[in-house]
């Protein structure tokens, strides 16, 4: 990533009214299906129905860029949005959704592994969401650690601060911080407007 875009994108970043122009480009299953133009990626990974439409919607100030499949777990491609014509936000394919058949969680799971193994995508960051008040499951920390061999740069959110009662946050945050200890974690709530721009000065 050249000097330039980093000036540029850590502007952008410190102030969500920055963002001008943020489209739906196209989704992608595999190399082929990229977007022709090679610019830096931010991928946002959780499991199904944590929230990664809203965290998305919220951090571009835009009610419906991203959209939640009517169906959880049925979302399966990578779908990428071009933010300011310089740098795109990859929204992934929820994991865990229990509820799916056997062919269609095996399709998301291969998806999935494709972008985060491929050569030809290597986001700079990678947004793992976490539901605060359901706490880290097996599968989000499983899907840690398959970040971490494939030594990724995580940023963790707990989203859905909203949902917590007040005596219940700080043993919630704390739970989720010791889990993934060494990692940034960044309380967020879409409906609060809570965590906006600590997510964008972490995600530069």
């Amino acid at each position: 990533m050249s000097c330039g875009f980093e000036s540029r994108l850590r502007h952008n970043m410190t102030n969500p009214q920055i963002i001008k122009s943020a489209i739906f480009l196209k989704g992608a299953v595999h190399d082929t299906g990229l977007p022709l133009e090679v610019l830096p990626q931010v991928a946002f990974i959780g499991r199904s129905n944590v929230g990664k439409s809203s965290v998305i919607n919220t951090l571009v100030g835009r009610n419906k860029l991203a959209r939640s499949s009517s169906t959880p777990g049925f979302t399966a491609e990578a779908n990428f949005y071009l933010i300011n014509e310089e740098f795109y936000l990859v929204d992934l394919p929820g994991y865990g959704f229990a509820r799916g058949s056997h062919t269609q969680r095996d399709k998301i799971a291969r998806i999935i592994e494709w972008y985060f193994i491929s050569e030809n995508t290597n986001p700079r960051k990678v947004v793992l969401i976490i539901d605060a008040k359901v706490g880290p499951t097996v599968d989000d920390i499983n899907f840690y650690n398959f970040l971490k061999e494939h030594k990724k740069d995580i940023v963790i959110i707990a989203n859905k601060f909203d949902k917590l009662k007040q005596n219940e946050v700080f043993k919630a945050l704390d739970v989720i911080e010791k889990t993934f200890e060494g990692n940034k974690v960044i309380k967020y709530s879409a409906r609060e407007k809570i965590g906006i721009d600590e997510l964008f000065e972490n995600i530069k």
